[in-house]
């Protein structure tokens, strides 16, 4: 009997460090999961910009080429120089690892060039003024 109240009192008093322990799983797991699902939606929206971002460039850069191609202006053959120079930016930038450094400076080098770009056919730089958002739009 003397054994008995023994493992009762080891059962009670070792209750806490298994709960504890089980506690413990339970949100690490629970935890984990919403880490996961986190992360995926940041990936996602982060991923979308970027995608958008290096879209806009394209467009940009590939409707100035048609338009300078067959212009009498001394100026196109630069200006199409530097279009081509950012188009092949875009089509080098490294995708494939969104969390290497590469990415991030082939983004800086993309973005100075488009700047580089907007200069040489006097354009803003800045479309917010020309780009409807929610908060723009009065109906």
């Amino acid at each position: 009997m003397f054994g008995e109240e023994n493992d009762l009192f080891d059962n009670i008093l070792l209750a806490d460090e298994r709960f504890r322990g089980q506690g413990f799983q339970e949100g690490y797991e629970i935890g984990h999961c919403r880490g996961l699902k986190n992360g995926y939606k940041h990936g996602t929206s982060h991923g979308a910009k970027l995608s958008t971002e290096i879209s806009f460039y394209y467009g940009f850069a590939f409707t100035w080429k048609c338009l300078l191609q067959d212009s009498p202006d001394p100026k196109s053959r630069k200006r199409l120089k530097t279009l081509e120079a950012l188009l092949a930016l875009i089509q080098n930038v490294a995708l494939d690892d969104p969390q290497s450094e590469k990415l991030q400076e082939d983004m800086e080098k993309l973005r100075s060039k488009f700047r580089q770009v907007c200069s040489l056919l006097n354009v803003p730089a800045d479309f917010k003024d020309y780009v409807l958002t929610p908060e723009s739009k009065s109906f």
